[in-house]
Protein backbone atom coordinates (compact mmCIF):
# COMPACT_ATOMS: atom_id res chain seq x y z
CA UNK A 1 0.00 0.00 0.00
CA UNK A 2 1.25 3.49 -0.80
CA UNK A 3 2.80 5.71 1.76
CA UNK A 4 1.32 9.35 1.86
CA UNK A 5 4.48 10.40 0.48
CA UNK A 6 3.64 8.23 -2.54
CA UNK A 7 0.23 9.23 -2.42
CA UNK A 8 1.18 13.30 -2.87
CA UNK A 9 2.69 12.13 -5.89
CA UNK A 10 0.13 10.20 -7.67
CA UNK A 11 -1.38 13.83 -7.53
CA UNK A 12 1.35 16.01 -8.74
CA UNK A 13 1.75 13.35 -11.79
CA UNK A 14 -1.96 13.73 -13.01
CA UNK A 15 -3.19 16.54 -15.38
CA UNK A 16 -4.09 19.49 -14.10
CA UNK A 17 -8.09 20.43 -14.82
CA UNK A 18 -9.14 21.53 -11.40
CA UNK A 19 -10.32 25.15 -11.48
CA UNK A 20 -10.87 27.69 -8.75
CA UNK A 21 -12.15 31.65 -9.15
CA UNK A 22 -11.40 31.09 -12.46
CA UNK A 23 -7.37 29.65 -12.20
CA UNK A 24 -6.32 26.23 -12.99
CA UNK A 25 -5.03 24.39 -10.25
CA UNK A 26 -1.17 23.28 -11.39
CA UNK A 27 -0.83 21.13 -8.10
CA UNK A 28 -3.63 20.46 -5.66
CA UNK A 29 -0.91 19.28 -3.26
CA UNK A 30 0.20 22.97 -2.41
CA UNK A 31 -2.89 25.13 -3.80
CA UNK A 32 -4.56 26.72 -0.96
CA UNK A 33 -7.91 25.87 -2.20
CA UNK A 34 -7.52 21.92 -2.12
CA UNK A 35 -4.25 21.54 0.14
CA UNK A 36 -5.69 20.82 3.69
CA UNK A 37 -8.12 18.33 1.51
CA UNK A 38 -4.96 16.43 0.62
CA UNK A 39 -2.77 16.48 3.86
CA UNK A 40 -6.43 15.37 5.55
CA UNK A 41 -6.75 12.11 3.14
CA UNK A 42 -2.89 11.81 3.69
CA UNK A 43 -3.34 11.17 6.98
CA UNK A 44 -5.17 7.64 5.86
CA UNK A 45 -2.11 6.18 4.38
CA UNK A 46 0.42 7.15 7.78
CA UNK A 47 -2.71 6.04 9.98
CA UNK A 48 -2.51 2.94 7.84
CA UNK A 49 1.08 2.10 8.92
CA UNK A 50 0.12 2.12 12.96
CA UNK A 51 -0.61 -0.70 15.21
CA UNK A 52 -3.20 1.01 16.83
CA UNK A 53 -5.30 1.36 13.74
CA UNK A 54 -4.43 -0.73 11.63
CA UNK A 55 -7.07 -3.44 12.07
CA UNK A 56 -9.69 -0.60 11.39
CA UNK A 57 -7.95 1.16 7.92
CA UNK A 58 -6.84 -2.22 6.43
CA UNK A 59 -8.11 -5.89 5.77
CA UNK A 60 -7.08 -8.63 3.53
CA UNK A 61 -8.86 -8.25 -0.38
CA UNK A 62 -10.97 -11.43 -0.75
CA UNK A 63 -10.57 -11.40 -4.09
CA UNK A 64 -6.25 -11.75 -4.06
CA UNK A 65 -5.73 -12.93 -0.35
CA UNK A 66 -3.39 -9.38 -0.14
CA UNK A 67 -3.72 -6.62 2.44
CA UNK A 68 -5.31 -3.32 1.08
CA UNK A 69 -7.36 -0.75 2.41
CA UNK A 70 -10.57 -0.91 3.43
CA UNK A 71 -11.58 1.69 1.38
CA UNK A 72 -10.97 -0.29 -1.55
CA UNK A 73 -12.63 -3.50 0.03
CA UNK A 74 -15.99 -5.66 -0.30
CA UNK A 75 -17.84 -5.33 3.35
CA UNK A 76 -18.72 -9.29 2.98
CA UNK A 77 -20.49 -9.32 7.05
CA UNK A 78 -21.15 -6.92 9.99
CA UNK A 79 -18.17 -6.72 11.46
CA UNK A 80 -16.98 -5.48 8.09
CA UNK A 81 -19.57 -2.56 8.44
CA UNK A 82 -18.87 -2.20 12.21
CA UNK A 83 -15.09 -1.42 11.21
CA UNK A 84 -16.35 0.59 8.03
CA UNK A 85 -18.50 2.99 10.84
CA UNK A 86 -15.41 3.07 13.28
CA UNK A 87 -13.69 4.36 10.39
CA UNK A 88 -15.44 7.19 9.52
CA UNK A 89 -15.34 8.03 13.13
CA UNK A 90 -11.44 7.41 13.64
CA UNK A 91 -10.57 9.96 10.28
CA UNK A 92 -13.09 12.32 11.82
CA UNK A 93 -10.91 12.21 15.18
CA UNK A 94 -7.75 12.28 13.27
CA UNK A 95 -8.36 14.95 10.62
CA UNK A 96 -11.44 17.39 11.95
CA UNK A 97 -13.06 16.87 9.06
CA UNK A 98 -14.41 14.78 5.66
CA UNK A 99 -11.93 12.46 3.71
CA UNK A 100 -14.98 11.98 0.96
CA UNK A 101 -12.43 11.43 -1.35
CA UNK A 102 -12.28 7.96 -0.16
CA UNK A 103 -15.31 7.15 1.33
CA UNK A 104 -17.72 7.95 -1.39
CA UNK A 105 -16.11 5.48 -3.41
CA UNK A 106 -15.81 3.03 -0.95
CA UNK A 107 -19.93 3.10 -0.79
CA UNK A 108 -20.15 3.09 -4.63
CA UNK A 109 -17.80 0.30 -4.99
CA UNK A 110 -20.17 -1.85 -2.68
CA UNK A 111 -23.34 -0.89 -4.54
CA UNK A 112 -22.31 -1.48 -8.01
CA UNK A 113 -20.63 -5.01 -6.85
CA UNK A 114 -24.11 -6.07 -5.82
CA UNK A 115 -25.79 -4.21 -8.96
CA UNK A 116 -23.61 -5.58 -11.44
CA UNK A 117 -24.25 -9.27 -10.26
CA UNK A 118 -27.81 -8.83 -10.15
CA UNK A 119 -27.97 -7.25 -14.08
CA UNK A 120 -24.87 -10.29 -15.07
CA UNK A 121 -27.56 -12.93 -13.71
CA UNK A 122 -30.89 -11.55 -15.15
CA UNK A 123 -29.49 -10.75 -18.21
CA UNK A 124 -26.30 -12.06 -19.18
CA UNK A 125 -23.94 -9.02 -18.89
CA UNK A 126 -20.17 -9.41 -18.05
CA UNK A 127 -20.32 -6.02 -15.84
CA UNK A 128 -19.51 -7.90 -12.83
CA UNK A 129 -16.40 -9.49 -14.28
CA UNK A 130 -15.56 -6.03 -15.24
CA UNK A 131 -15.50 -4.84 -12.27
CA UNK A 132 -13.77 -7.38 -10.57
CA UNK A 133 -10.96 -6.67 -12.70
CA UNK A 134 -10.58 -3.08 -12.37
CA UNK A 135 -11.15 -3.74 -8.42
CA UNK A 136 -7.98 -6.01 -8.35
CA UNK A 137 -5.97 -3.22 -10.22
CA UNK A 138 -7.11 -0.26 -8.02
CA UNK A 139 -6.59 -2.38 -4.78
CA UNK A 140 -2.89 -3.29 -6.54
CA UNK A 141 -2.27 0.64 -6.97
CA UNK A 142 -3.83 1.25 -3.85
CA UNK A 143 -6.06 4.54 -5.36
CA UNK A 144 -8.15 7.54 -3.91
CA UNK A 145 -11.54 6.75 -5.28
CA UNK A 146 -14.18 9.06 -4.90
CA UNK A 147 -17.60 8.85 -6.12
CA UNK A 148 -19.99 10.92 -7.93
CA UNK A 149 -23.94 10.48 -8.00
CA UNK A 150 -25.73 13.93 -8.11
CA UNK A 151 -27.00 15.04 -10.98
CA UNK A 152 -27.70 19.14 -11.64
CA UNK A 153 -31.49 17.33 -12.57
CA UNK A 154 -33.20 20.91 -13.68
CA UNK A 155 -36.94 21.08 -13.12
CA UNK A 156 -37.46 18.30 -10.57
CA UNK A 157 -40.95 18.07 -12.16
CA UNK A 158 -39.58 16.12 -14.98
CA UNK A 159 -37.77 13.49 -15.77
CA UNK A 160 -34.49 13.96 -17.56
CA UNK A 161 -35.98 13.28 -21.31
CA UNK A 162 -38.31 15.70 -20.84
CA UNK A 163 -36.14 18.22 -19.95
CA UNK A 164 -35.63 21.43 -21.88
CA UNK A 165 -31.34 20.52 -22.11
CA UNK A 166 -31.01 16.42 -22.41
CA UNK A 167 -27.53 17.41 -20.73
CA UNK A 168 -28.99 18.16 -17.33
CA UNK A 169 -28.80 14.44 -16.32
CA UNK A 170 -25.38 12.62 -17.25
CA UNK A 171 -25.98 10.57 -20.22
CA UNK A 172 -24.48 8.58 -23.04
CA UNK A 173 -24.53 10.56 -26.73
CA UNK A 174 -22.72 7.86 -28.63
CA UNK A 175 -22.54 3.85 -27.88
CA UNK A 176 -19.07 2.28 -29.93
CA UNK A 177 -17.61 -1.16 -30.04
CA UNK A 178 -14.75 -0.07 -27.22
CA UNK A 179 -16.87 2.21 -25.09
CA UNK A 180 -19.13 5.07 -24.79
CA UNK A 181 -18.77 9.22 -24.94
CA UNK A 182 -20.76 10.45 -22.18
CA UNK A 183 -21.92 14.62 -21.51
CA UNK A 184 -23.28 16.45 -18.53
CA UNK A 185 -22.62 16.88 -15.15
CA UNK A 186 -21.96 15.45 -11.78
CA UNK A 187 -22.50 18.67 -9.38
CA UNK A 188 -21.46 19.25 -5.20
CA UNK A 189 -18.96 15.91 -5.68
CA UNK A 190 -16.94 15.75 -2.26
CA UNK A 191 -13.33 15.38 -2.13
CA UNK A 192 -12.53 15.14 -5.79
CA UNK A 193 -9.31 17.24 -5.44
CA UNK A 194 -7.69 14.31 -3.42
CA UNK A 195 -8.89 11.32 -5.59
CA UNK A 196 -6.81 9.29 -8.53
CA UNK A 197 -10.27 8.16 -9.79
CA UNK A 198 -14.08 8.99 -9.45
CA UNK A 199 -16.62 6.14 -10.02
CA UNK A 200 -20.11 7.23 -11.42
CA UNK A 201 -23.26 5.86 -10.30
CA UNK A 202 -26.90 7.15 -11.54
CA UNK A 203 -28.33 9.56 -9.60
CA UNK A 204 -31.81 8.16 -9.53
CA UNK A 205 -33.68 5.27 -10.62
CA UNK A 206 -34.79 5.90 -14.03
CA UNK A 207 -37.36 4.15 -17.11
CA UNK A 208 -37.00 3.22 -19.99
CA UNK A 209 -37.53 6.27 -22.17
CA UNK A 210 -34.74 7.64 -19.75
CA UNK A 211 -32.07 4.56 -20.19
CA UNK A 212 -29.16 6.64 -21.83
CA UNK A 213 -29.12 8.31 -18.04
CA UNK A 214 -29.06 4.82 -16.74
CA UNK A 215 -24.93 4.52 -16.58
CA UNK A 216 -21.89 3.67 -13.95
CA UNK A 217 -18.69 3.76 -15.00
CA UNK A 218 -15.20 4.81 -13.39
CA UNK A 219 -12.72 7.02 -14.58
CA UNK A 220 -9.45 8.79 -13.71
CA UNK A 221 -9.67 12.01 -12.33
CA UNK A 222 -7.68 13.61 -15.54
CA UNK A 223 -9.35 12.48 -18.29
CA UNK A 224 -9.30 14.20 -21.43
CA UNK A 225 -12.88 16.09 -21.76
CA UNK A 226 -13.30 16.43 -18.04
CA UNK A 227 -13.05 20.01 -16.33
CA UNK A 228 -13.73 20.30 -12.29
CA UNK A 229 -14.65 23.38 -10.59
CA UNK A 230 -13.79 23.56 -6.91
CA UNK A 231 -16.66 25.43 -5.19
CA UNK A 232 -15.92 25.72 -1.67
CA UNK A 233 -16.10 28.37 -0.21
CA UNK A 234 -17.42 29.05 3.47
CA UNK A 235 -14.62 30.04 4.97
CA UNK A 236 -12.10 30.86 2.13
CA UNK A 237 -10.38 34.03 3.37
CA UNK A 238 -9.62 32.15 6.51
CA UNK A 239 -8.44 29.35 5.14
CA UNK A 240 -6.47 30.46 3.03
CA UNK A 241 -4.32 32.79 5.73
CA UNK A 242 -1.49 30.80 7.04
CA UNK A 243 -1.06 30.02 10.83
CA UNK A 244 -3.95 28.73 12.92
CA UNK A 245 -6.80 30.32 10.94
CA UNK A 246 -7.35 26.98 9.53
CA UNK A 247 -5.83 23.60 10.52
CA UNK A 248 -3.10 23.83 7.36
CA UNK A 249 -1.94 19.83 8.23
CA UNK A 250 -4.62 18.53 9.65
CA UNK A 251 -7.45 18.38 6.98
CA UNK A 252 -9.86 20.12 4.87
CA UNK A 253 -12.63 19.58 2.61
CA UNK A 254 -13.40 20.27 -0.87
CA UNK A 255 -16.58 20.26 -3.19
CA UNK A 256 -16.85 20.04 -7.05
CA UNK A 257 -18.78 20.10 -10.66
CA UNK A 258 -17.56 17.87 -12.87
CA UNK A 259 -18.61 18.88 -16.14
CA UNK A 260 -18.29 16.06 -19.02
CA UNK A 261 -17.90 17.37 -22.39
CA UNK A 262 -18.06 14.50 -24.70
CA UNK A 263 -15.51 12.27 -22.15
CA UNK A 264 -15.03 9.10 -23.49
CA UNK A 265 -15.29 5.66 -20.85
CA UNK A 266 -13.23 2.25 -22.30
CA UNK A 267 -16.12 -0.68 -22.54
CA UNK A 268 -13.51 -2.32 -19.70
CA UNK A 269 -14.68 0.71 -17.32
CA UNK A 270 -18.19 0.49 -17.24
CA UNK A 271 -20.79 -1.01 -15.02
CA UNK A 272 -23.83 -0.21 -16.56
CA UNK A 273 -25.22 1.34 -19.29
CA UNK A 274 -28.78 1.15 -20.13
CA UNK A 275 -30.43 -1.32 -17.79
CA UNK A 276 -32.63 1.46 -16.19
CA UNK A 277 -33.98 -1.26 -14.37
CA UNK A 278 -31.33 -1.63 -12.18
CA UNK A 279 -31.05 1.90 -11.59
CA UNK A 280 -32.41 2.61 -8.15
CA UNK A 281 -31.48 -0.58 -6.71
CA UNK A 282 -27.98 0.59 -7.69
CA UNK A 283 -29.05 3.86 -5.25
CA UNK A 284 -30.94 2.23 -2.82
CA UNK A 285 -27.40 -0.28 -2.51
CA UNK A 286 -25.62 2.80 -1.92
CA UNK A 287 -27.55 4.87 0.68
CA UNK A 288 -28.43 2.02 2.50
CA UNK A 289 -24.43 1.65 3.25
CA UNK A 290 -23.36 5.50 3.20
CA UNK A 291 -25.94 6.26 5.53
CA UNK A 292 -25.38 3.90 8.07
CA UNK A 293 -21.54 4.92 7.92
CA UNK A 294 -22.07 8.48 8.12
CA UNK A 295 -23.13 8.25 11.86
CA UNK A 296 -19.75 7.94 12.54
CA UNK A 297 -18.89 10.75 10.69
CA UNK A 298 -20.74 12.77 12.57
CA UNK A 299 -20.34 11.10 15.88
CA UNK A 300 -16.19 11.48 15.23
CA UNK A 301 -16.45 15.35 14.61
CA UNK A 302 -18.41 15.71 17.41
CA UNK A 303 -16.05 14.29 19.76
CA UNK A 304 -13.76 16.75 18.50
CA UNK A 305 -16.44 19.32 19.44
CA UNK A 306 -16.54 18.18 22.84
CA UNK A 307 -12.84 18.64 23.60
CA UNK A 308 -13.06 21.97 21.94
CA UNK A 309 -15.75 22.91 24.25
CA UNK A 310 -14.49 21.75 27.57
CA UNK A 311 -10.76 23.11 26.34
CA UNK A 312 -12.60 26.56 25.86
CA UNK A 313 -13.95 26.26 29.05
CA UNK A 314 -11.12 25.73 30.82
CA UNK A 315 -9.01 28.30 28.99
CA UNK A 316 -12.06 31.08 29.81
CA UNK A 317 -11.47 29.78 33.46
CA UNK A 318 -14.51 27.83 33.83
CA UNK A 319 -14.34 23.82 35.04
CA UNK A 320 -16.20 22.22 32.28
CA UNK A 321 -18.28 20.83 34.76
CA UNK A 322 -19.82 24.31 35.20
CA UNK A 323 -21.07 23.30 31.01
CA UNK A 324 -21.93 19.28 32.32
CA UNK A 325 -25.56 19.31 31.19
CA UNK A 326 -24.64 20.49 27.69
CA UNK A 327 -21.84 18.44 27.22
CA UNK A 328 -23.28 15.13 28.36
CA UNK A 329 -25.77 16.23 25.54
CA UNK A 330 -23.00 16.65 22.99
CA UNK A 331 -21.89 12.94 23.53
CA UNK A 332 -25.74 11.44 24.06
CA UNK A 333 -26.08 12.78 20.25
CA UNK A 334 -22.49 11.76 19.06
CA UNK A 335 -23.50 7.73 20.16
CA UNK A 336 -26.95 7.88 19.08
CA UNK A 337 -25.67 8.72 15.02
CA UNK A 338 -23.06 5.83 15.77
CA UNK A 339 -25.19 3.46 17.88
CA UNK A 340 -27.45 3.62 14.75
CA UNK A 341 -24.76 3.32 12.06
CA UNK A 342 -23.83 0.33 14.06
CA UNK A 343 -27.29 -1.48 14.45
CA UNK A 344 -28.33 -0.58 10.57
CA UNK A 345 -24.93 -2.71 9.52
CA UNK A 346 -25.20 -5.40 11.92
CA UNK A 347 -29.17 -5.74 10.84
CA UNK A 348 -28.02 -6.09 7.64
CA UNK A 349 -28.16 -8.80 5.19
CA UNK A 350 -26.21 -10.60 2.93
CA UNK A 351 -26.37 -10.52 -1.17
CA UNK A 352 -25.69 -13.01 -3.25
CA UNK A 353 -22.62 -11.35 -4.44
CA UNK A 354 -21.41 -11.96 -0.96
CA UNK A 355 -21.78 -8.03 -0.37
CA UNK A 356 -23.06 -7.20 2.73
CA UNK A 357 -25.87 -4.87 2.85
CA UNK A 358 -27.31 -2.67 5.64
CA UNK A 359 -30.38 -2.78 6.70
CA UNK A 360 -32.48 0.20 4.77
CA UNK A 361 -34.87 0.96 7.54
CA UNK A 362 -32.52 2.11 10.15
CA UNK A 363 -29.87 3.64 7.49
CA UNK A 364 -32.50 6.19 6.79
CA UNK A 365 -33.40 6.56 10.60
CA UNK A 366 -29.93 7.48 11.13
CA UNK A 367 -29.89 10.18 8.31
CA UNK A 368 -32.57 11.76 9.76
CA UNK A 369 -30.83 12.03 12.99
CA UNK A 370 -27.56 12.90 11.13
CA UNK A 371 -29.92 15.83 9.49
CA UNK A 372 -30.41 16.83 12.99
CA UNK A 373 -28.81 16.29 15.86
CA UNK A 374 -25.46 17.10 14.70
CA UNK A 375 -26.15 20.79 14.42
CA UNK A 376 -27.56 20.45 18.02
CA UNK A 377 -24.17 20.08 18.79
CA UNK A 378 -22.21 22.76 16.94
CA UNK A 379 -24.67 24.72 18.74
CA UNK A 380 -23.78 23.70 22.23
CA UNK A 381 -20.40 24.11 21.40
CA UNK A 382 -20.61 27.46 20.02
CA UNK A 383 -22.85 27.99 23.52
CA UNK A 384 -19.86 26.69 26.08
CA UNK A 385 -17.11 29.08 24.21
CA UNK A 386 -19.24 32.46 23.72
CA UNK A 387 -19.03 34.87 21.33
CA UNK A 388 -15.04 34.44 20.65
CA UNK A 389 -15.90 31.36 18.93
CA UNK A 390 -18.18 33.50 16.26
CA UNK A 391 -17.30 34.34 12.91
CA UNK A 392 -15.87 37.35 12.50
CA UNK A 393 -15.38 38.19 16.15
CA UNK A 394 -11.61 36.62 16.54
CA UNK A 395 -8.74 38.73 15.15
CA UNK A 396 -6.84 36.90 12.34
CA UNK A 397 -3.37 35.16 12.51
CA UNK A 398 -1.78 37.67 10.78
CA UNK A 399 -3.69 40.78 13.02
CA UNK A 400 -3.00 38.60 16.31
CA UNK A 401 1.20 38.64 15.32
CA UNK A 402 1.24 42.16 13.62
CA UNK A 403 4.69 43.76 14.70
CA UNK A 404 2.33 47.00 15.82
CA UNK A 405 -0.25 45.87 17.82
CA UNK A 406 0.00 42.21 17.63
CA UNK A 407 0.91 41.77 21.43
CA UNK A 408 -2.10 44.12 22.53
CA UNK A 409 -4.31 41.67 20.89
CA UNK A 410 -2.47 38.98 22.73
CA UNK A 411 -2.73 40.48 25.76
CA UNK A 412 -6.82 41.10 25.84
CA UNK A 413 -7.61 37.81 24.12
CA UNK A 414 -5.78 36.00 27.56
CA UNK A 415 -7.78 34.57 30.20
CA UNK A 416 -6.96 31.29 31.96
CA UNK A 417 -4.20 30.07 29.51
CA UNK A 418 -2.28 32.97 26.59
CA UNK A 419 -4.05 34.71 24.38
CA UNK A 420 -2.52 32.78 21.45
CA UNK A 421 -3.77 29.80 22.68
CA UNK A 422 -6.99 30.83 23.87
CA UNK A 423 -7.35 31.93 19.96
CA UNK A 424 -6.70 28.75 18.40
CA UNK A 425 -9.01 26.90 20.63
CA UNK A 426 -11.70 29.51 19.21
CA UNK A 427 -10.59 29.12 15.42
CA UNK A 428 -10.69 24.95 15.90
CA UNK A 429 -14.21 26.00 17.54
CA UNK A 430 -15.59 28.13 14.96
CA UNK A 431 -13.68 25.67 11.84
CA UNK A 432 -16.00 22.50 13.54
CA UNK A 433 -19.33 24.75 13.97
CA UNK A 434 -19.24 26.89 10.41
CA UNK A 435 -16.20 26.60 8.56
CA UNK A 436 -14.95 23.90 6.34
CA UNK A 437 -14.58 21.50 9.21
CA UNK A 438 -18.58 20.88 8.77
CA UNK A 439 -19.22 18.00 7.11
CA UNK A 440 -22.54 17.24 4.81
CA UNK A 441 -24.88 17.03 7.37
CA UNK A 442 -28.04 17.82 5.83
CA UNK A 443 -27.59 16.18 2.07
CA UNK A 444 -24.31 13.77 2.37
CA UNK A 445 -25.69 10.64 0.94
CA UNK A 446 -29.22 12.44 0.36
CA UNK A 447 -31.68 14.49 1.66
CA UNK A 448 -33.69 14.26 5.37
CA UNK A 449 -37.15 14.15 3.20
CA UNK A 450 -35.71 11.32 0.73
CA UNK A 451 -34.69 9.62 3.68
CA UNK A 452 -37.97 9.83 5.58
CA UNK A 453 -39.41 8.11 2.23
CA UNK A 454 -37.38 5.44 2.36
CA UNK A 455 -38.69 5.08 6.21
CA UNK A 456 -42.35 5.63 5.12
CA UNK A 457 -42.06 2.94 2.35
CA UNK A 458 -39.70 0.41 4.96
CA UNK A 459 -42.68 0.51 7.57
CA UNK A 460 -45.12 -1.51 8.28
CA UNK A 461 -48.03 0.06 9.51
CA UNK A 462 -50.71 -3.09 9.01
CA UNK A 463 -48.38 -4.89 10.78
CA UNK A 464 -48.13 -2.70 13.53
CA UNK A 465 -52.06 -2.32 13.94
CA UNK A 466 -52.47 -5.98 14.05
CA UNK A 467 -50.42 -5.69 16.89
CA UNK A 468 -52.41 -3.41 18.60
CA UNK A 469 -55.93 -5.35 18.21
CA UNK A 470 -54.35 -8.13 18.69
CA UNK A 471 -53.03 -6.90 21.82
CA UNK A 472 -56.89 -5.06 22.84
CA UNK A 473 -58.69 -8.37 21.66
CA UNK A 474 -60.35 -6.57 18.96
CA UNK A 475 -61.81 -8.23 16.17
CA UNK A 476 -63.72 -5.76 14.41
CA UNK A 477 -62.35 -4.50 11.13
CA UNK A 478 -61.92 -0.22 11.43
CA UNK A 479 -60.94 1.30 7.72
CA UNK A 480 -61.23 4.38 6.50
CA UNK A 481 -62.54 5.38 3.39
CA UNK A 482 -60.12 7.15 0.96
CA UNK A 483 -61.20 10.91 0.27
CA UNK A 484 -61.13 11.78 -3.53
CA UNK A 485 -59.35 14.52 -4.32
Amino acid sequence: MKTSKEYKESLRMMRPNIYKFGELIKDVTTHPATKRSIEGHAQIFDAARKSEYKDILTTTSHLTGEPISRYLSIVQGPEDMIANVRMKRLMFNLTGTCTGGRCVGFNAINAMWATTYDIDQDLRTEYHKILQTWLKDAQKKDITLAGALTDAKGDRSKSPSQQCDPDLSLHVVEKRKDGIIVRGAKVMICGVAAANEILVMPGTGYKEEDKDYAISFVIPRDIENLTIIETRRPSDTREQEEGYDAPVDIGGITQAYLLFEDVFVPKERIFMCGEYAYSLKAVMNFIASYRAAIGGCVAGQGDVMVGAAALMARANGLSEKVFREKLTQMTINNETTFGMGVAAGVLGTKHPSGVWIPNALLSNVNKVHVATLPYETKRLAQDIAGGIAETGCLPSYKDINDPRYGKLLKKYLQANCSGETRAKIARLIEWLTIGSGVPGCMHGGGSPDSAKLVINASTDIAHNIELAKRLANIKEDIQVETKKK
